[in-house]
């Protein structure tokens, strides 16, 4: 009787098949990687169990393919990372197939390798080199020979892509503007792309722009324009490439506090107990990363490995740092989604190898390598939504960190000053335990808080206050330096035609474009289209214009005015570090004193460390707190107390000042005391009272199609299903309804909101929809459980 296995794939279809195990073949074990036939084509799929069960029954006469041949000797995945898949498949309401797809780096995902053979150690004649085509036309002696030569390590596989080309990046080596001729279209077009994508491989370069763009980035390289060689976001290679700088050396010491010495004892408890989640509440500065440290520590002494997961990869770069000095010896895997491909495929092929346990370190995505026993998650700034992933694998890190710790009876750490409310409200409920940090290590203390009325400054083209300059002023002069924070990068958000009133809009998204002067162009930041400036009005046809608002760039400009000469201000937003390196420059060149103002955006608001800093002064406060979603009070919040604590944290006293055109609004109480419980008092009644996470679960479905297709009739028909399903499910159902972003890319947008208490309900219904829509090509359905925005 054949012994039959089902085989996931993970390419188009996704489908799980039945293949038939040869005979040559080793024992099969769930999640190793297999090539199999698929009609004409070759697959890469992974080994999920036996097809047969007890008591059934094979239908007669059906005749199975067989398996082609063994990616690995050992399974790369285990049967925990299957649930994970399966789990995420679900929630997803996707095949299983589709997620490894795009769990897996793309070189351990392909088919498309060569098998290579030590010939000189066989006792017949046999190919050097061998695809998997010629494996199948093999006779059954020659695959049974082959098989002990791969059995013995004497036949390696080598991925068939351009690893060169993969492995080669291009990047920018001066920000804009360019020494190129105007009419240049080829390198302004590879050079704008640089700018708006970060440093691409040669081979996402050819694939984005073309086969030119191989040959022009080469001739760019001599004129100095761009470099071409390793990623940059992989240039630690001091951290990167050993266990640690400070190996042969004791690790520093350190004292804890009491709260801190309490805090660990009840967290070391939940980690020899049952495991589960633990929310740790401390202030800025109260010493949460030395806790993490010494959880760690424990984890690695009771034989288990352990995960420290930032929201960024500025902030993984220095818990990387961290953990190497104060770990000598042991392995750490460092990994985040802005690495190689070749980086990305050795850290996780590393992190499924048996032997002593490790740390791993990195971003969101670094939960998906396959650690096989998983004692410890950290997820550090918890509330921090880059923790969430919207595009291509819906995901919160948090619900994955929660599924790993609660199979694998680990620990999952939350870490904030201002947590996620929903994640403050389990704890307050007894879901999971909390430990709170109350005040700052050593002699710092919170900084005082203050808010400026600007209210007065309309139509005025100062961005601050007077009593705001002079604060800036004086703590320059005093030898300190000062943070402004403003959360809108680019010159102007706006620019307005003064000859018909008029401002330049994004053809595929209907919004203002921001005028980025460094640049000299005006961009659209959602689509990301641009346009040179000066500009002619497509409106009247006119060239006098006038920037609206500020950004991050026109109050860099502003101060430099302002403050003495030789007053050295720099900015750190997502435009002045689109070259990897200058993140590190930037941040370095501040932490040694050699610029007395950092103006930024919310980039400046978490994990950073500065003893110099007396003043922070956040330029528009109410920014963000008028958008229409109901965690717009909760984004401000947090992202006001987490800015206000970069001042202060040395001996000298810090100071933070609020500029806003709304005194009165009820967030300012809580802001200036820095008092979480009381803003969450108010936040959580507000939400009880409109029916809000994490009183209900919350759902967006997302409805587009493109703005030349007639969508009134297809949206029509999908509310009629959504109110009749909706009301059989006991769902409340509201939409479709135009997105607050009504367009986007070309595309008419529409959003439809679910309430309801049962997740699978909630999924039904967005089935029945998906089930009604008639017109997939045109109409496309997207699913967000959970969403951090709704616009």
């Amino acid at each position: 009787m054949a012994d039959l296995w089902q085989v996931t794939l993970v390419s188009p279809p996704y489908h799980t098949l039945t293949y038939e195990r040869p005979p040559h073949f080793p024992q099969l074990v769930p999640g190793l990687r297999v090539i199999v036939p698929l009609g004409r084509s070759h697959r890469m799929g992974v080994v999920v169990g036996p097809a047969d069960k007890e008591g059934q029954d094979r239908p007669e006469g059906m005749v199975f393919k067989a398996m082609i041949w063994p990616l690995e000797t050992s399974p790369l995945l285990d049967s925990a990372y299957l649930d994970l898949a399966a789990n995420l498949a679900t929630r997803q309401m996707a095949s299983p197939g589709r997620i490894l797809e795009t769990l897996l780096p793309r070189g351990l995902r392909t088919a498309a390798v060569t098998f290579r053979v030590d010939r000189h150690v066989a006792d017949r004649p046999l190919p050097g080199s061998i695809r998997p085509a010629e494996l199948a036309r093999l006779t059954g002696a020659d695959r049974q020979a082959l098989m002990e030569l791969w059995l013995a390590g004497r036949m390696r596989v080598r991925i068939n892509a351009k690893r060169e080309e993969e492995e080669r990046f291009v990047s920018l080596v001066s920000d804009p503007p360019w020494a190129v001729r105007p009419n240049a279209k080829r390198q302004i077009r590879i050079l704008e792309h640089l700018l708006d994508n970060g440093p691409q491989s040669l081979f996402s370069l050819r694939h984005a722009l073309g086969e030119w763009a191989v040959e022009t980035a080469a001739k760019m390289e001599g004129a100095g324009l761009v470099s071409l060689g390793e990623l940059t976001a992989d240039r630690l290679a001091e951290v990167d490439a050993g266990p640690g700088p400070c190996v042969g050396r004791e690790p520093p010491a350190f004292v804890l506090t009491d709260e801190q010495r309490t805090a660990l004892e009840a967290l070391r408890a939940t980690m020899d107990g049952a495991g589960g989640a633990h929310l740790v509440h401390g202030v800025t500065g109260s010493g949460k990363t030395i806790l993490y440290l010494e959880l760690v520590r424990a984890c690695l002494e009771r034989g288990r490995s352990a995960m420290l997961l930032a929201p960024e990869v500025a902030l993984a770069y220095r818990v990387h740092r961290v953990a190497a000095e104060h770990f000598p010896g042991r392995r750490i895997l460092f990994y985040h989604g802005y690495q190689s491909p070749l980086k990305r495929e050795t850290a996780f092929v590393d992190a499924a190898r048996e032997g002593e346990p490790f740390v791993v370190v990195g971003t969101r995505s670094a939960l998906f390598l396959p650690v096989s026993d998983l004692g410890l998650v950290v997820l550090d700034e918890e509330h921090d939504e880059s923790f969430k992933q919207d595009e291509r694998l819906a995901y919160h890190a948090k619900e994955v960190a929660w599924f790993r710790a609660e199979r694998g009876g680990g620990l999952l750490v939350l870490g904030s000053a201002t947590p996620d409310v929903k994640t403050f409200h389990a704890a307050r409920s007894g879901t999971i335990a909390m430990s709170s940090l109350t005040r700052r290590v050593g002699e710092s203390v919170l900084p005082g808080v203050e808010l400026v009325d600007i209210s007065s400054l309309a139509g005025s083209a100062a961005p601050f206050a007077p009593a705001t300059e002079a604060a800036i002023r004086q703590t320059v002069e005093q030898g300190r330096q000062a943070i402004v924070m403003l959360n809108r990068r680019g010159y102007a958000p706006l620019m307005y035609c003064l000859d018909c009133g008029e401002t330049v809009r994004c053809s595929e998204c209907e919004v203002g474009m921001t005028y980025h002067k460094g640049r000299e162009r005006l961009l659209c930041h959602y689509c990301g289209q641009s346009r040179s400036y000066p500009l002619l009005c497509a409106r009247c046809g006119g060239g006098n214009f006038v920037p609206m608002g500020e950004g991050t760039e026109r109050i860099k400009e502003h101060l430099e005015e302002l403050l003495p000469e030789g007053a050295k201000v720099l900015r750190l937003d997502r435009d002045a570090t689109r070259r990897q390196e200058r993140l590190e420059d930037i941040l370095g060149a501040f932490g040694r004193g050699e610029a007395q103002v950092l103006v930024g955006t919310q980039m400046i608001s978490k994990g950073h460390h500065f003893p110099d800093v007396t003043l922070v002064a956040v330029a528009d406060g109410d920014l963000g707190l008028s958008l229409p979603d109901y965690r717009a009070t909760e984004r401000t919040f947090q992202l006001l107390v987490q800015v206000a604590g970069r001042a202060g944290r040395g001996l000298e006293p810090g100071r933070v000042l609020i500029q806003t055109r709304n005194p009165g609004h009820p967030i300012w109480r809580d802001v200036l005391s820095a008092d979480y419980a009381a803003f969450y008092e108010r936040e959580i009644g507000r939400r009880r009272l409109f029916g809000y996470p994490p009183f209900t679960r919350l759902a967006l479905v997302r409805i587009s199609h493109p703005a030349d297709f007639a969508g009134a009739a297809a949206l029509d028909l999908l509310g009629r299903v959504l109110a009749e399903r909706a009301r059989e499910l006991g769902i409340t159902a509201l939409g479709p309804a135009p997105a607050p972003l009504a367009m986007l890319r070309g595309r008419r947008r529409f959003n439809c909101l679910f309430k309801g208490d049962d997740w699978g309900r909630i999924r039904v219904l967005f089935a029945h929809l998906v089930q009604a829509n008639p017109c997939p090509t045109k109409v496309r359905l997207g699913l967000d459980l959970d969403p951090l925005t709704t616009l």
